[in-house]
């Protein structure tokens, strides 16, 4: 049986290099991991519940996380490539070129340089990492928390003939464990959205990054058009949450208030999404859900080509020849396409907060700010975590 799965994953969704994907669970694991991560979300039923999951999904992060991860890595790689994140794009640009080159400006804020240590949080199967290490030459370490993943990194890392410039940890980003002072560089792409307490997450960036150096962060986060009161905001805000297994999204104010919490000097924090626009890069980043008819990508990628997979995993499934589950785990992918696509257009959401932050040369953290202008921040806090409920 899992030969058969492993043969129609490869002959019927050919993607390159996915000779040697395979799926990661059995029929029992995927039909049981699919029902148990369901079980922490109710966006469907009843949205009022949701507190109460949102609770639970903070507290279990971990587990869930990585039920999502073991359940739909294969189907990443198949419809995205093995880099798990979005980018803006030139009409002149490919797909993949504009993945790259989205990679290629973190690492140069980041000032990453030949022979020096960086870390990538949260690295998935190693797709920037890779493309990272090869534009610096510099060493890139890996951390996640998914041993999928990790083995499949280490194999990629491997064949692409960058095991010297490489490394995977197996690990917890919230509780890093890497000595003080270790990284010359710090980089996280869409990852630390999986967070439960990004000040912690970050906390523990600010500990292993070397004084004076950088972390670049593209993150994800609600926009100032997000509407708390409306219901069409509040349902395309859950749909993404159950579709990319988040325990909360905030707004993007808040993220930037936790990377300073944690002591780094925030010296750049913008919406790449929104600069994009008058950038001359016309192809806006939630476009690609949407797809189109000029590549095999582009046609995976839309909404007939979803709704092509969806009906072949569905006889798959009833076959036995995918895992029972498999069907519900693409349907997941789909909520979580249709209402990342849903927030792109309405600008309610955007995938790509970047975050450009130092370490002071100090090793003490950064002054506390005066009263009057603490307790200000703290009322502005508290309103942006209100407005998400």
């Amino acid at each position: 049986m899992q030969r058969l799965w492993n043969f129609a994953l490869r002959t019927l969704i050919p993607s390159k290099d996915s000779a040697d994907v395979g799926q990661q669970l059995n029929t029992q694991e995927v039909d049981k991991s699919i029902k148990d991560y369901d079980s922490y979300f109710s966006y469907r039923d009843d949205m009022s519940k949701d507190k109460k999951k949102q609770e639970a999904r903070e507290k279990d992060v971990l587990k869930i996380v990585n039920h999502y991860y073991n359940l739909v890595t294969d189907f990443y790689e198949y419809g995205w490539g093995q880099s798990f994140h979005f980018a803006p794009r030139h009409m002149s640009e490919t797909f993949n070129e504009s993945i790259a080159r989205h990679e290629y400006y973190l690492a140069a804020r980041i000032n990453a340089k030949p022979g020096q240590l960086l870390l990538d949080v949260g690295c998935g199967v190693g797709g920037p990492l890779r493309n990272i290490a090869r534009f610096t030459q510099a060493k890139v370490v890996g951390i996640n928390n998914n041993e999928y993943q990790c083995k499949r990194a280490e194999r990629l890392n491997e064949k692409a003939g960058l095991k010297h410039l490489s490394e995977i940890v197996k690990g917890d980003f919230m509780n890093l464990p890497f000595p003080d002072n270790h990284f010359d560089g710090v980089y996280a792409i869409e990852a630390t959205c999986h967070s439960s307490d990004r000040v912690q997450t970050f906390s523990n960036i600010f500990r292993v990054l070397k004084e004076g150096g950088y972390c670049g962060v593209y993150e994800w986060g609600m926009t100032d058009k997000y509407d708390a009161k409306s219901e069409l905001h509040r349902k395309i805000k859950h749909g993404i949450e159950y579709g990319n297994s988040l325990p909360i999204l905030v707004h993007v104010n808040e993220i930037i208030d936790h990377v300073r919490q944690a002591g780094f000097e925030v010296l750049e924090a913008f919406d790449l999404a929104m600069t994009a626009k008058t950038s001359g890069q016309e192809v806006l980043w939630h476009s690609t859900l949407k797809g189109g008819w000029q590549s095999l990508n582009g046609i995976r990628m839309s909404k007939p080509g979803r709704f092509f997979t969806q009906n072949m995993v569905t006889v798959m499934e009833k076959v036995h020849i995918a895992p029972k589950g498999t069907t519900q785990t693409h349907d997941m992918l789909c909520v979580a396409a249709d209402n990342l696509a849903d927030g792109g257009d309405l600008e309610i959401f955007t995938p790509m907060l970047f975050i450009l932050a130092r370490k002071p040369t100090s090793a003490s953290p950064q002054p506390t700010p005066s009263s009057s202008s603490s307790s200000k921040k703290k009322s502005s806090s508290k309103k942006d975590k209100k407005d998400q409920d």
